[in-house]
């Protein structure tokens, strides 16, 4: 880890006295940040069918929203305010995904995405909260920063942004290249450019109960399957026949009631929802790929390393991969675990016969690369 990114303080102490607590600047966090990308380069991948990007714009006061791809005509002449905000940098930017390292601190588990934004003169998004933990890394120019631990979250139902209604600033500062600013989920906070200006956020998922819920159940449904049918060939006669009557209702019942889940099922919904590739994300199989033989040697000869689109999580000796479910054998645990940590295998690694297997076969899918 770079040794000013958390200001001085080591990880631990960050942990303990600032994350999903309050929010904390620090100052120089990586000096001289910046120049990795600039205002041309980030408006072209927001050209770029790969990535996921949105143009959000204000003349004066009225808001518009766009979605990518875009096309270098968008950002010509406009006389409004507007930022260019594009998601996923990590997965088509090198430095992207080596700057996400820098917060292993943090579990892989709870990494989202790397965002970077490009806001003219006086631009913004509007005052808002999001739902998951953030690092605010300033990049070129400067980026005028309102923050707010609030509680009154309503919205404005005139725009068509999540802008809050009510906001009222409880500290501000202004952040220079290679400052950064880290904010809880849901703490309110408003940013303007001061000249045109990159903010790069390194964001954290905090998924709302609601959307684990509907996870959940769909990862159930997909894997359930009740026997049997509803029957009633003991039915009796009802004095009212629009009355949903007590055996049916018991009976249904019971038939739910075979619905079962314990902590291992859990644990692989887990698994599978967290490692699930975004919509945008699309993986391709080597053109002329390596025979098993020629794969192992290389592989044992230069190594290899994860697709920076791969998500690799595991628990115990279950892995998993973009989505799927992958059993490995003990002995090739440490090493398997070790790729997952650190995105990458170091050549001379020695794995059993079915290790190279299950790594051949993610080579095959495109999951990651010799």
């Amino acid at each position: 880890m770079i040794p000013t990114l958390l200001g001085g303080m080591t990880a631990k102490e960050f942990l303990r006295d600032y994350w999903q607590k309050k929010p904390l600047l620090i100052r120089g966090a990586i000096p001289g940040f910046g120049d990795w990308l600039n205002r041309d380069s980030t408006l072209a991948m927001a050209c770029s069918d790969e990535t996921e990007a949105r143009l959000i714009a204000n003349d004066d006061g009225d808001w518009e929203v766009r979605r990518g791809p875009f096309a270098a005509k968008d950002f010509k002449r406009r006389k409004d305010l507007w930022t260019v905000l594009v998601q996923g940098v990590n997965l088509t930017l090198p430095q992207g995904d080596a700057l996400l390292r820098e917060f292993d601190f943090i579990p892989h588990a709870r990494l989202d995405d790397l965002m970077v934004s490009f806001a003219v003169d006086g631009a913004g998004v509007g005052p808002h909260f999001d739902n998951y933990d953030v690092f605010l890394l300033q990049g070129m120019g400067k980026r005028h920063w309102h923050i707010s631990g609030q509680r009154d979250q309503r919205l404005r139902d005139d725009v068509p942004l999540k802008i809050l209604s009510n906001f009222k600033s409880e500290q501000d500062w202004v952040l220079e290249p290679g400052d950064m600013l880290y904010l809880p989920p849901q703490y309110a906070h408003d940013g303007i450019a001061v000249d045109d200006c990159m903010t790069w956020s390194i964001g954290f998922r905090a998924p709302p109960a609601q959307e684990l819920m509907e996870g959940f159940l769909s990862y159930l449904q997909e894997r359930t399957v009740l026997q049997g049918r509803y029957s009633d060939p003991d039915l009796k006669l009802q004095k009212h026949p629009a009355e949903i009557g007590n055996a049916m209702i018991d009976q249904v019942a019971d038939i739910l009631a075979e619905i079962k889940w314990n902590r291992g099922v859990i644990r692989d919904f887990l698994g599978t929802y967290l490692t699930e590739p975004k919509p945008h994300v699309y993986f391709e199989p080597p053109e002329n790929p390596l025979t098993f033989a020629r794969f192992v040697a290389q592989a044992k000869k230069r190594g290899l390393k994860l697709n920076p689109k791969t998500q690799l999580l595991f628990a115990g000796n279950i892995f998993y991969i973009n989505g799927e479910e992958c059993a490995a054998e003990p002995a090739d645990k440490a090493i398997l675990r070790s790729l997952a940590d650190s995105h990458t295998l170091p050549a001379g690694s020695a794995l059993t016969d079915d290790g190279w297997d299950l790594l051949h076969a993610w080579y095959c899918d495109g999951f990651l690369c010799v």
